[in-house]
């Protein structure tokens, strides 16, 4: 069973879902833009079943009462720190992660600077940062995949207006037919509140450039789940990613799969997930 949760880290109060005993070793979870915990219900659940205390958290700019207005606040150091804040609120010192698009972003930063934290990484969609920004030098296409990055870092209010024009019809487009229209709307409907896509698209523009993250070599155990349909990471990106793990690594294509593995390929990924908690 899944059930609400608030966890509190400073002045923040964030929303999540949780499912699993409280005893069981903490998997955290951390959704992309432009989703939300709630992404990940199905994989909740699955790895609640096995007795693992399962959390996903509606991270900073995402939970309403967790959105400070300065852009800096929303560097990827803030969100690192945030992680580590809500596995002290959950009572753990280690932890699985599991993390998607931006979050995965969040948590190769996060197994760069706190590798002692982390019993294991699993990333989706998103390669490692150096890898892509590899890819994006030499390959063109994958360059021209993430041109939208650099619309969305402009803080003239433009990609916003963009997005939520003709009653949300570009954002909601994004999606495509990955997700259930239910979960499309609920999500159409969070992000159109007062100030909420600016919140969320600041995680764009909380770094100085588009690459300049803070991201090493990885010595934590990863697993890497790429969709060989995926439009914003090729598979020159996806294949480069191996180049910056030092320790224990597996990478493996969802084919057929596109951006949104946590929902339209549940059933696939699901056992390479528990197999890899269970090994670490």
């Amino acid at each position: 069973m899944v059930t609400g949760l608030q966890l509190t880290v400073g002045t923040h109060r964030h929303s999540a879902l949780a499912a699993g005993p409280e005893t069981g070793e903490l998997v955290l979870l951390l959704h992309g833009w432009a989703e939300f915990a709630d992404s990940w219900t199905e994989v909740l659940t699955a790895l609640g079943e096995a007795g693992y205390r399962a959390v996903a958290v509606d991270q900073r700019g995402y939970a309403p009462a967790a959105r400070p207005p300065d852009v800096e606040l929303y560097s990827v150091r803030h969100l690192v720190t945030d992680v580590i804040a809500f596995a002290a609120a959950l009572g753990s010192d280690r932890f699985h992660l599991i993390a998607h698009d931006w979050g995965a972003v969040v948590g190769w930063a996060l197994a760069t600077a706190h590798p002692d934290r982390l019993r294991s990484l699993t990333a989706l969609t998103s390669p490692h940062p150096a890898a892509l920004r590899k890819a994006a030098e030499t390959d063109e296409q994958q360059q021209q995949a993430l041109s939208y990055i650099r619309f969305f870092r402009r803080a003239d209010g433009r990609a916003e207006s963009y997005l939520l024009a003709d009653g949300c019809a570009r954002l909601r487009a994004l999606y495509g037919r990955s997700l259930p229209a239910a979960q499309i709307e609920r999500n159409l409907a969070r992000l159109s509140e007062p100030g909420a896509l600016t919140a969320t698209l600041n995680w764009y523009r909380g770094p100085d450039s588009e690459f300049d993250l803070p991201v090493g070599r990885i010595a934590v155990p990863t697993l890497f789940l790429w969709g060989s349909e995926d439009p914003r990471f090729g598979r020159a990106a996806a294949e480069l990613t191996s180049s910056f793990v030092d320790g224990e690594y597996r990478f493996a294509v969802i084919k057929g799969a596109s951006h949104w593995l946590p929902q339209e390929s549940a059933e696939t990924i699901l056992p390479l997930v528990l197999e890899h908690l269970e090994r670490h």
